[in-house]
């Protein structure tokens, strides 16, 4: 595979499963230094070891993405090991359901605080960053489909991630004049774990026209598309990878 991302210095969040260990993995694998952070210790350390087996030059960072303090310490850190930073996957990120009239504020606070400040918190820091840098930059957070359409028990994660996706049409708007892109990659129905079982539920499975689960890595091809020098002229948008969920209509027939 060519390596797209020679002396590029990456932080990936959530970094120790699922979507963010593929990503942090396919960029190393082409390439880029990268950081990985998570609150998992354990399984970052594995991250980090299988990105040392492909000769990738990389690190660990225990970060809260919620804290202000520990995500400036993440990017100090990244500035100190690998000299700079020029792609940030704000990819960490929780989704625990409950319906609507039975949701506390606990989850409520908890889900809002680390999907979207967390989002917020990197994008900002690794942002400011960038702009002393003055060489530009991609930042790629992680939507969902569930911020473009509504799911029973998704009151806070929906909202998160529909929020998401208005902050990064933001953020382009404002870093635009640095050179720094923006986009939100949308993953649909996604196998992260094994106990994701062999197929999507039916409510997902009757409406994705490829009605399977996407691997991980489908989802961190994209995200990588958004972080690469092949995506120049796209920012603020929401970059799909769901199967087809969000376009189908009648399904039957």
């Amino acid at each position: 595979m060519a390596a797209t991302f020679e002396n590029r210095r990456a932080i990936v969040t959530g970094a120790a499963h699922g979507i963010g260990k593929a990503t942090a993995l396919r960029l190393g694998r082409q390439g880029a230094s990268v950081i990985v952070a998570d609150l998992d210790q354990s399984a970052l350390s594995e991250t980090a070891a299988e990105l040392r087996e492909l000769g990738a030059q990389c690190d660990t960072f225990a970060v809260d993405v919620a804290n202000r303090q520990e995500v400036a310490s993440m990017v100090e850190h990244t500035v100190t090991t690998l000299g700079g930073v020029d792609i940030l996957v704000a990819n960490a990120g929780i989704m625990d359901r409950e319906p609507f009239l039975e949701m506390s504020d606990k989850l409520w606070d908890r889900v809002l605080s680390v999907n979207l400040k967390g989002v917020f918190l990197c994008g900002q820091e690794v942002a400011r960053q960038m702009v002393t840098q003055g060489t530009g930059g991609k930042i790629i957070n992680l939507a969902s489909n569930s911020g473009i359409f509504g799911g029973r028990g998704r009151a806070a994660y929906g909202a998160s991630k529909a929020a998401i996706i208005n902050l990064t049409q933001t953020m382009a708007i404002e870093l635009a004049e640095h050179q720094i892109l923006v986009n939100a990659v949308a993953p649909g129905a996604t196998r992260t774990r094994a106990v994701s079982g062999e197929v999507p539920a039916p409510s997902v499975y009757n409406r994705a026209p490829l009605q399977r689960f996407a691997d991980a890595d489908e989802i961190a091809a994209m995200i990588c598309f958004a972080a690469s020098d092949d995506c120049t002229f796209t920012t603020g948008h929401v970059l799909p990878a769901d199967g087809g969920f969000t376009i189908a209509g009648v399904m039957e027939g």
